[in-house]
């Protein structure tokens, strides 16, 4: 997203240093019309520009900002996870000590040592415990209440896409209208363009050698 809102602050700056280079070119001085046209190219790439900004800043607002927020839970998420994989080696290991003792013959000094390690369980197991049971509940919630924070994100971006497409229609619709010769399809002026191009061609001193 952050790339995509740089693309079109980009263009939008590029487009509108286009039509600065145009109206300092010295055409401009000598055609008024060309002026004229030009002059309307820069205020329609002016408009688009503001517009543009306009939506990129509804972007970072609405998308951007949230989404990081959203990804700045990951951390504290996975060092639960990591809690409670400790917990459940610790809560392992202690086991497999108490089973040992489980399986040795009952004398006085194993009982004293399997009552010690029972002891040292407990707490662990417990902890164990309750780590896992807290991700078994809140997991799925957090999983599931994905789409329900990005929804009104990816709801944004669509309103502010339409928003800004919607302003494009009328800027280029009024351009057209002012630059527009009427009678002139597009077909004509490639042809009347191509031949203009080949009177220039035709110059000997753009002639080939």
């Amino acid at each position: 997203m952050k790339k995509s809102t740089d693309a079109d602050l980009a263009m939008s700056k590029s487009a509108v240093k286009i039509s600065l280079d145009l109206l300092s070119n010295p055409l401009c001085e000598q055609d008024q019309d060309f002026l004229n046209m030009v002059t309307a190219l820069d205020t329609a790439m002016k408009r688009m520009d503001a517009f543009n900004q306009e939506k990129v800043n509804q972007i970072q607002k609405t998308v951007i900002e949230p989404l990081k927020k959203f990804g700045s839970v990951f951390p504290s998420l996975n060092m639960a996870v990591k809690r409670r994989e400790q917990a459940l080696q610790d809560y392992r290991r202690l086991q497999a000590k108490v089973e040992k003792y489980e399986e040795k013959e009952k004398t006085g000094p194993v009982l004293a040592k399997l009552h010690q390690a029972r002891e040292e369980l407990r707490p662990v197991r417990d902890d164990f415990e309750a780590k896992n049971k807290q991700l078994l509940d809140e997991m799925p919630r957090f999983y599931h209440s994905r789409l329900d924070y990005f929804q009104p994100s990816f709801e944004a971006l669509i309103r502010a896409q339409v928003g800004y497409y919607s302003e494009m229609q009328k800027i280029f619709g009024d351009l057209t209208q002012q630059l527009d010769q009427p009678g002139h399809p597009d077909e004509q002026r490639e042809r009347e363009n191509e031949a203009r191009l080949s009177e220039l061609r035709a110059l000997s001193i753009v002639a080939d050698d």
